[in-house]
């Protein structure tokens, strides 16, 4: 499941087994080294497009969903260097709220945690909760950026399925030549045609402006130019 991407335990949060848990500051990028794309909401494109092709992908037969290519092959993040440093100015909401989650439980959402990781335990971090079991702010942090990152998913879900109304995704491959040489082709993902794109009707243009549609349509495009900084991130 995308939602649940690179955790690996995946705890709901119950105040009485975890009165005493805190958790770590996370530095150590390494749990997505092997993860080449991550989901993206549509308030992150502006800042993504600066550094990472944005396109949609997913299993067939499914919606699309943006996401931050991070790599060409699979298991592999350009962006995470061997010591698990992120190299780039903005990391993706998605990754940003590890170790926290949003899981499925019958008809609701828990408030979960990846007790796997290292962070999670850590003497020296942050308390989820007070002595009287009341949530800390931290962790009321936590849940707000969690719900926040929800809502702006189920938006994000709106625009992809006017893309989709509009009939103006289509499938791509993208070939890497690397200077090297060799080559790595990539398949399975979705991008704006953008000869249908600029063919579109002015009222059809005029609504997708009002929405705020119309400049991500934009950023999506431009930051297909990142393509080439991918390439140039692959080891010889």
């Amino acid at each position: 499941m995308a939602e649940l991407l690179f955790y690996e335990k995946i705890t709901a949060i119950d105040k009485d087994k975890h009165r005493h848990l805190r958790i770590g500051e996370i530095r150590d990028y390494a749990f997505t080294a092997k993860t080449n794309s991550v989901p993206l909401t549509t308030v992150e494109f502006f800042e993504a497009a600066r550094e990472y092709p944005i396109v949609f992908a997913g299993p067939e037969g499914q919606a699309p969903v943006p996401v931050s290519l991070l790599g060409l092959r699979n298991e592999e993040n350009l962006f995470v260097t061997a010591e698990g440093k992120w190299q780039a100015h903005y990391i993706p909401a998605f990754v940003r709220r590890f170790p926290f989650v949003l899981a499925p439980a019958q008809e609701q959402l828990l408030v979960c945690i990846d007790s796997g990781h290292p962070a999670v335990g850590d003497a020296n971090g942050q308390a989820l909760f007070t002595q009287d079991g009341e949530p800390t702010p931290f962790l009321q942090n936590a849940i707000s950026f969690l719900r926040q990152f929800q809502t702006e998913a189920e938006q994000t879900k709106q625009f992809v399925q006017r893309l989709k109304d509009l009939d103006l995704l289509q499938s791509v491959s993208a070939k890497a030549e690397l200077k090297s040489g060799g080559s790595y082709q990539l398949n399975g993902f979705y991008v704006v045609n953008e000869a249908r794109f600029r063919a579109l009707d002015k009222d059809t243009i005029d609504d997708l402006f009002r929405k705020g549609w119309l400049s991500l349509i934009d950023a999506h495009l431009l930051s297909l130019g990142n393509m080439g900084r991918l390439i140039e991130r692959m080891p010889a």
